[in-house]
């Protein structure tokens, strides 16, 4: 997913690999009816503004991976959070976010299924080579729970490919830690996978530190990739962060607007769909949690006040303050969002302030779990 830097990141040979990718580029865009597209999808009434935008996105580094400093999350456009949008509306948002300077797109198989991984690849084939993609796998889709076998992980990045009209996965993470597979296993086919060109760089999300430290040992991993935000500091405390630090590891945080709460647009009165929202499961979700977390709203005002910011990008910006190899990846199914979103590129804590901010977030409670036990018993936390 983000900005590409010219040089060919996997440990093949160039010949081969560039043959592969002109075909398959050439195939995503003819097959899509997308070199027309192309051309109407850059035409906005809005231009300037995003060429302003565009200018002010720096990037970052996850390993040697380089990548916009703000990502894009791209599930909530196709599953979890309400009824899939509509797939010209998915389209729009994903490019529009390429207007504005975001190069680093992440998806999963199991967003949909399946359906997350084919409107991204559609979307960004008209630039796929000036972009990254991140996608996971690690679940058995067809018969349900986890699934790292190397065979099976073998099996399914190829259709992931097929699904992202790609030849090559920039970032492929391991979704959830399969107890039942060794992670040097894991990592040995990923490693694998990287030395075919089909995946250039290794990721895992919401692993422990001990298990990061095993993975890396085997094949670098670039990039970690776990709920963090304001209301879930969990990876300060648990050592991911600084294990992170350590071995040269980018971190990804997801929820990082704290699933939507922390934009200030939902409240107790807000009602989710428990057929289509996932978060209607979870316990900080509930009506009376919304409202006793309200402080945490307060605190990112007050802030925003001060820095002419909207509460969204006060916590954004406040992710982006920790280290210079965070990269948040807000989601959104919406183009006003998502400008509003990127707009934390621009807002900036000094030291002083940042002291102010952390040393107000830590009288602060949260209250309700971030996810129902389901959920959180795929989380390696030890």
């Amino acid at each position: 997913m983000i900005m590409e830097n010219g040089k060919d990141e996997s440990n093949s040979s160039a010949g081969p690999i560039t043959d592969r990718r002109d075909f398959m580029t050439k195939t995503a865009l003819l097959g899509a009816g997308l070199v027309a597209s192309s051309l109407s999808w850059a035409a906005s009434s809005d231009q300037s503004k995003d060429s302003k935008s565009k200018a002010s996105m720096s990037t970052r580094k996850l390993g040697n991976l380089e990548v916009s400093a703000i990502g894009a999350g791209c599930m909530s456009i196709s599953a979890n959070y309400g009824p899939p949008a509509d797939k010209g509306q998915g389209i729009q948002v994903i490019r529009s976010a390429y207007e504005k300077g975001v190069t680093f797109f992440d998806t999963a198989e199991v967003y949909g299924p399946h359906t997350n991984e084919e409107l991204v690849g559609e979307a960004i084939a008209p630039f796929r080579d000036k972009v990254k993609i991140a996608t996971k796998f690690g679940y058995d889709i067809e018969k349900g729970g986890h699934n790292s076998r190397p065979e099976h992980i073998k099996k399914v990045v190829e259709a992931s490919l097929k699904r992202l009209r790609t030849d090559r996965i920039d970032l492929y993470y391991q979704h959830r830690v399969d107890k039942a597979v060794p992670i040097e296993e894991v990592a040995g086919a990923v490693k694998d996978l990287i030395r075919e060109g089909k995946v250039l760089h290794f990721g895992m999300s919401e692993a422990s530190a001990k298990t990061i430290r095993r993975a890396h040992a085997v094949q670098p991993v670039s990039a970690i990739q776990t709920e963090y935000s304001v209301m879930n500091r969990d990876p300060e405390r648990n050592g991911v962060l600084k294990t992170c630090e350590e071995l040269g590891i980018g971190f990804v945080p997801w929820g990082p607007v704290g699933m939507g709460y922390l934009t200030g647009k939902i409240d107790q009165r807000t009602k989710l769909d428990p057929k289509t929202d996932f978060r209607s499961e979870f316990e900080r979700f509930s009506p009376a949690n919304l409202q006793a977390n309200k402080s945490f709203i307060d605190l990112l005002k007050k802030f925003g006040d001060k820095k002419n910011a909207t509460p969204a990008q006060v916590a954004i910006a406040w992710l982006l303050a920790q280290s210079p190899w965070i990269v948040p990846i807000p989601g959104t199914r919406n183009v006003n969002h998502l400008t509003e979103n990127l707009g934390a590129i621009n807002v900036r804590f000094t030291p002083a302030e940042l002291r102010e901010f952390n040393a107000a977030l830590s009288k602060r409670k949260v209250h309700g779990g971030r996810m129902h036990a389901k959920f959180m018993q795929e989380v390696e936390t030890i």
